[in-house]
């Protein structure tokens, strides 16, 4: 089929093309030989009249044209496939769809558990797939890898839709042989002078505790230890007199096989609203609906036999 002169097939192969800068990959994906992949890339570059992608040493890379048809590409097939080719209806017990979600360590310890345990009551055949939080999840998204971000609304992209899923608080942690949990007590200047432990995942480019900690103590946090995972930063704790900054919900997890103390944060800090996101086009799609339902009743077990009480 053609429109405008272009045969619509190719738009499949210039978005992989586009994606993977790489002919044998892209023939690959698409279950092509290269020879095949390699015509489809010259019928391209003599419709637009452009090279689309360039050798630059031993790879190749995009044209500044190429680079201007990704997104529209993308978008394009986005949107065919929302329209067409997606089930008009999903019935979980009988689908073996795979669910691709970008989410933190943080996530997948305190609410995905209870994603995975409420879908198996519905079907033995629905996979997960979870995608750790790297640099820029956003793309994962507008390319369709992935179907739904959980993830801080500070770092919710505006030009998708969002909803809320729940919010979370923080708390001071401390090891059990600390000063602090010798004495039962952190107060503010302690809290202010002390070593901390914090943590920066490589895709959060927005560090809001910091700008928190800078706002109300006017000053940047002594960090003595820096790590990319939430679910590590505990065990960092161990044998010091450090202090981190956790999510309550993942404290109370951790304390639970680490010798940990928690203490309420001397100065009140905004709770985090908890997001989850999926692309624009894909709202009417009916196994993300699914999958959306089923990420608040996941929110509701959890916090159903949770400890409601605040930190030490």
């Amino acid at each position: 089929m053609r429109f405008q002169n272009l045969d619509l097939n190719l738009l499949v192969a210039l978005d992989v093309l586009l994606r993977e800068c790489s002919i044998s990959r892209a023939a690959e994906q698409l279950h092509m030989s290269q020879p095949a992949m390699s015509s489809a890339l010259a019928r391209l570059r003599t419709y637009f009249g452009d090279e689309l992608l360039v050798p630059v040493g031993r790879k190749l890379e995009l044209t500044s044209r190429a680079e201007s048809l990704k997104e529209a590409v993308r978008d394009v097939l986005m949107r065919v496939d929302n329209a067409i080719a997606a089930a008009p209806e999903f019935n979980p017990a009988e689908s073996d769809r795979k669910f691709q979600l970008i989410a933190s360590d943080y996530t997948a310890v305190t609410l995905i558990p209870h994603v995975l345990a409420l879908a198996q009551k519905q079907s033995r055949t629905v996979r997960f797939d979870l995608i750790p939080l790297l640099d820029r999840p956003q793309r994962a998204l507008e390319s369709g890898d992935a179907d739904l971000m959980v993830i801080p609304r500070t770092y919710a992209w505006p030009d998708h839709p969002t909803e809320l899923l729940f919010e979370e608080t923080f708390c001071c942690v401390v090891c059990n042989d600390s000063s602090f949990a010798r004495s039962g007590a952190l107060t503010a200047k302690q809290y202010e002078t002390a070593g901390h432990v914090a943590v920066q995942p490589p895709a959060m480019d927005k560090p809001t505790l910091e700008t928190w900690f800078k706002q109300r103590y006017l000053k940047a946090r002594r960090v003595e230890a820096t790590t990319f995972s939430f679910v590590g930063a505990p065990y960092l704790l161990v044998g010091t007199d450090r202090i981190a900054t956790m999510h309550v919900r993942l404290a109370r997890i951790a304390r639970k096989s680490l010798p940990l103390t928690l203490f309420p944060l001397p100065t009140p800090m905004p709770p985090m609203e908890q997001m989850q996101q999926w692309h624009r086009h894909r709202t009417r799609d009916p196994g993300l609906i699914w999958l959306r339902g089923l990420m608040h009743e996941a929110v509701l077990r959890m916090d159903a036999g949770a400890d409601q009480n605040p930190p030490d």
